[in-house]
């Protein structure tokens, strides 16, 4: 038992420690994903030290204050994203016709055939847009009763797990599909024109994930980001960045798009909104996102039902206020941030 709690006390501390290292290879990026699941891990194995073995052990007692630390420095980093933190967004205190919009993000899970399904919680939740991804045109054949409800698209059904398309009730204006950064992995930037006349501009994204069967290396992941941050940043629009980006909403290179895009992650003080493994509660990230620039406060945000898809969809209501980006503000990059995202952009 001590030595099998030895082994698990240190190895989750490396692990909490990896991701540190500014590396982009897989092994380094996809540690950060599991924070809770460390804090879990952490803390049953400290509970366990304490019941099982003395204290006046030099051995246990060092095991004892590298779990306190390990549960410390995780807590830290997720504390943002708990009812304990502080809210980037504010909530609308008041509905104003017109400024409102919702969307809807749905990773479908390309090898899924639960169309009806996917159809069935787009009408239950009734979102003004819809981003469908993981599209391909089987999907695609499946899903075009959506027209109906949703004149207006734009379609990128491909078969590499990264076809993507989004449906709106509201009028798309200067919509295009652009290829940041890699061949074949597409995103799609258009304005979107709310029902008073006021546009608004939209960015749907799904970058690649830093895993070996994707991409060994956040290289690509991380610019497209970076990319699409200057965007966002530059825009003389209010701006919704959405989609499925692979990444968690703690991790170091979200933080370092927060501050570069000058964007409001709505999630932080009010929860996880975890969206990936639906089929699995004990292996759970919050991958899917939608950030906004401050011309928005927030009606609703909620976690849909699943169907059969890995992702579970995430609903976000939001309302534009001319008052809003005196009231919010985003977080400030550093020096040292301009220079690493600047090295990030050049190295991919």
């Amino acid at each position: 038992m001590k030595i099998f709690l030895s082994v698990l006390s240190l190895l989750l501390v490396f692990i909490t420690l990896l991701p540190v290292v500014k590396s982009d290879y897989w092994i380094f990026r996809v540690f950060d994903y599991p924070r809770l699941q460390k804090f879990f891990f952490s803390a049953v194995c400290l509970v366990m030290l304490i019941y099982y073995f003395d204290s006046n052990d030099k051995w246990i007692c060092t095991l004892n204050g590298l779990m306190v630390f390990n549960l410390i420095y995780l807590a830290i980093i997720v504390a943002p994203y708990t009812v304990i933190g502080k809210k980037q967004v504010l909530r609308i205190d008041k509905v104003i016709e017109g400024q409102g919009l919702s969307i809807m993000i749905s990773n479908v899970y390309q090898d899924n055939e639960n169309y009806t399904g996917c159809l069935a919680e787009i009408e239950k939740a009734n979102p003004d847009i819809v981003v469908l991804l993981e599209v391909d045109s089987l999907w695609a054949q499946h899903l075009v009763e959506l027209d109906k409800e949703y004149p207006h698209s734009v379609k990128v059904p491909l078969d590499n797990t990264y076809g993507m398309m989004m449906f709106s009730r509201l009028e798309l204006k200067n919509a295009g599909v652009k290829y940041l950064v890699e061949e074949g992995i597409p995103s799609i930037h258009t304005e979107v024109i709310l029902k008073n006349g006021r546009p608004i501009q939209l960015y749907a994204v799904h970058p690649t994930p830093p895993v070996p069967s994707e991409n060994p290396r956040a290289t690509e992941r991380d610019k497209e980001l970076l990319l699409v941050a200057d965007l966002a940043r530059k825009s003389t629009l209010p701006v919704i960045v959405a989609g499925d980006l692979n990444d968690v909403a703690w991790s170091h290179t979200t933080s370092l798009f927060l501050k570069m895009s000058k964007l409001l992650d709505p999630r932080r003080g009010r929860g996880f909104y975890n969206s990936f493994h639906a089929h699995y509660f004990f292996l759970r990230f919050p991958l899917d996102h939608a950030f906004i620039s401050t011309d928005f406060k927030l009606k609703e945000m909620r976690r849909l039902n699943n169907y059969n898809s890995d992702h579970f969809p995430i609903f976000l209501s939001l309302q534009y206020e001319d008052k809003a980006p005196a009231e919010q503000k985003p977080m400030e990059a550093a020096p040292e941030d301009v220079e690493e995202a600047r090295e990030k952009k050049q190295k991919a």
